[in-house]
């Protein structure tokens, strides 16, 4: 089913018991808030977790400069990149580290690893139809729950979005729709878990 981003924010301003929009930039109050928070909202939900829509496969190579000490390989990181998805399938968690290049200019991967780096990633997924339908809800939520003081003015209505919120989430890792990330363990780990190892 077709969705939209004018489609999402009249899920989120049902949520808040107010009347739908026509546009994001019409003359309305609550359509400027909803204009305002849509892509921060968007971008955080998606870095938050790691929805099964959003992940991305790549391999890159190292961009030939040196980190400034340390010697490692440094890695460019994809124009879509919203945040590393930290395993590599082999059960063990990579040695990759997140870090800006001189003076902030650029974001980076930086490894001891050989190039080309494989690498899954979470992707900044623009198009609405690309969404997981649980994605859109929680999205929903939390665009309802950020604006709703603003538009409402209620503190109570707030913490039932966040009730409503929390219930997405469960949703959709109940559903698949966000992968699990591995786990260690470690040697030091007394869970039951670790000792059935």
């Amino acid at each position: 089913m077709a969705t939209s981003i004018v489609a999402i924010a009249n899920l989120a301003l049902q949520k808040l018991g107010q009347d739908a929009i026509e546009a994001l930039d019409q003359d309305d109050p609550n359509a400027r808030s909803m204009n305002r928070i849509y892509e921060p909202a968007r971008d955080a939900m998606l870095r938050r977790y790691a929805w099964g829509f959003s992940i991305r496969r790549q391999s890159i190579a190292a961009d030939g400069a040196q980190t400034a000490w340390g010697e490692h390989n440094r890695y460019s990181v994809p124009n879509d990149y919203i945040r590393l998805v930290r395993d590599d399938e082999s059960g063990f968690r990579p040695d990759w580290r997140i870090e800006s290049g001189d003076e902030g200019e650029g974001v980076f991967i930086v490894s001891d690893d050989d190039s080309p780096l494989l690498i899954r990633y979470i992707a900044k997924v623009e198009d609405p139809n690309a969404f997981d339908a649980l994605f859109v809800e929680a999205l929903a939520c939390k665009m309802a729950h950020d604006t709703c003081k603003q538009i409402t003015g209620s503190s109570d209505l707030k913490e039932r979005i966040k009730e409503d919120w929390d219930q997405a989430i469960s949703e959709a890792k109940r559903a698949g729709s966000i992968e699990k990330e591995t786990q260690d363990y470690t040697e030091n780990d007394d869970s039951w878990l670790n000792v059935r190892m």
